[in-house]
């Protein structure tokens, strides 16, 4: 194993402190919640939580605006005590006991530059049996070194690793393609070229698709590979926990995660053949579809019928924007992507695409691709009650802060650590700085460009 892979998988947890400032660290972690402790004494002093009490008074429902905010409310907390209970119950699949199958991981890369050779050694150095393991590296006619790095790589295990190279950018999806073709592999799995995997993740992400003949796709437990860089990395760590771990893990108990990410997802062969073509073709509103292609492949796999689910020990860790551009930029790609494959998921979700299990995803749609047009009804009626009567911005920005601060207990079940400061804090990061995000990418859902390479 390389000296500097020893570094890459030990930089995330043993070295998180490294760059981070620690007094700068020590000091959010004291003011944060006494910052939230005195939020919470004013707004009981001035009565300012009396209005989430009002959800169960019918005087809150004589108005449309006040009902349709109320019953979308307790039908989002109602859905969150399931997910919650569901997350509880959410377990693991157990590691594969006996002969393993033949896995090839299938590795984009461009303009990657150094990360991609973290990456495919992350890969090369996994306890895989190296006589079941294959490697696809493509480079996707990058401008930069990524191709010197994946040729170095592949000197250093020339019968593990493959390397394709396109004469020009062709897309992350012909990129993918051309690995799904060369592929031998009775299973398939991905990871993205900014990310590396635990020794164990290979293992760990096949085992769903190994036990059940049903489960088509399995997501991995995506986590932050450059945790300690700044602020906005020390938020998204968490942010990642609360809304990738917890609400993959409760759609997994009903075999739907809606989409299997690409920095680590493994598929059964059987499940991508057939839609592949399709997978690549795809076309919204007229313009070809180059973002996304994640979730695009969920949709595709679940609606033959497959189940898609979740496993947490299958870890890797993956790099995330540093400043508010790269950031925003990120959510915009997302944001637009998720705005057409929810449509897409629409066409099928009413039909019999599979057995059972088809209650669950469709509440669980509904309530959380409602939350946009709702934002869009009463946001300007918070901006424009804080107008008139400035108290409401306290009482606002108090019951986020107590919201944020029980949605971390889902963080400190899993982690364990006193970070969860920092979910509180991109809570009001979010809501002041990203609200604008979703809109935009509603307004330019044509729009698909990569945008952070």
């Amino acid at each position: 194993m390389p000296p500097d892979f020893v570094l890459t998988i030990k930089k995330p947890t043993l070295l998180k402190r490294r760059r981070f400032g620690v007094n700068l660290d020590l000091w959010l972690k004291i003011t944060v919640p006494l910052f939230l402790l005195v939020s919470l004494a004013i707004s009981i002093k001035i009565g300012s939580l009396n209005g989430y009490l009002q959800l169960f008074n019918r005087t809150s429902y004589a108005s449309f605006l006040g009902a349709l905010g109320a019953t979308y409310t307790l039908a989002f907390l109602g859905l969150q005590v399931v997910r919650t209970v569901l997350w509880w119950r959410y377990k693991p699949y157990p590691s594969p006991s006996g002969p393993l199958p033949r896995v090839t991981v299938i590795i984009p890369a461009y303009n990657e530059g150094a990360m991609v050779e973290k990456a495919l050694y992350s890969v090369a150095a996994s306890d895989y049996p190296v006589d079941r393991l294959e490697i696809i590296c493509i480079d996707d006619g990058s401008k930069d070194d990524t191709w010197d790095y994946i040729q170095r790589a592949k000197r250093r295990y020339p019968h593990l690793i493959q390397a394709i190279r396109f004469p020009i950018n062709r897309g992350k999806r012909e990129a993918l393609y051309a690995g799904f073709l060369q592929s031998q592999g009775e299973y398939f799995v991905t990871v993205d070229s900014d990310s590396v995997i635990e020794p164990d993740t290979l293992k760990q992400i096949i085992a769903p698709l190994l036990q059940d003949p049903k489960i088509g796709a399995v997501a991995g437990n995506v986590k932050v590979y450059n945790r300690s860089r700044n602020l906005v990395t020390r938020m998204l760590w968490v942010r990642f926990v609360l809304s990738f771990d917890f609400l993959r893990a409760s759609q997994s108990m009903y075999g739907f995660v809606f989409c299997t990410p690409g920095a680590l997802s493994a598929y059964r062969r059987e499940a991508v053949f057939p839609i592949l073509e399709e997978w690549r073709q795809q076309t919204f509103l007229g313009v070809r579809c180059t973002i996304g292609e994640d979730r695009a492949f969920t949709n595709l796999v679940l609606r033959q019928g497959y189940y898609t689910v979740y496993q947490r020990s299958a870890v890797v860790y993956t790099t995330v924007p540093e400043t508010y551009q790269g950031l925003s930029r990120m959510f915009l790609r997302w944001d637009r992507s998720n705005f057409r494959e929810s449509f897409i998921q629409l066409s099928y979700m009413f039909t019999r695409y599979r057995k059972k299990y088809r209650l669950l995803p469709i509440l669980d749609f509904f309530v959380r691709e409602l939350e946009f047009p709702f934002t869009c009804i009463f946001l300007p009626l918070l901006l424009s009650t804080v107008l008139c009567c400035p108290i409401v911005l306290v009482k606002f920005i108090t019951g986020l802060g107590i919201v944020s601060f029980v949605l971390t207990f889902y963080y400190l079940r899993q982690e364990r650590d006193a970070d969860f400061v920092y979910g509180i804090l991109y809570s009001y990061y979010a809501f002041f700085f990203l609200r604008w995000i979703k809109p935009y990418a509603f307004l330019t859902l044509r729009d698909g460009r990569w945008l952070t390479r």
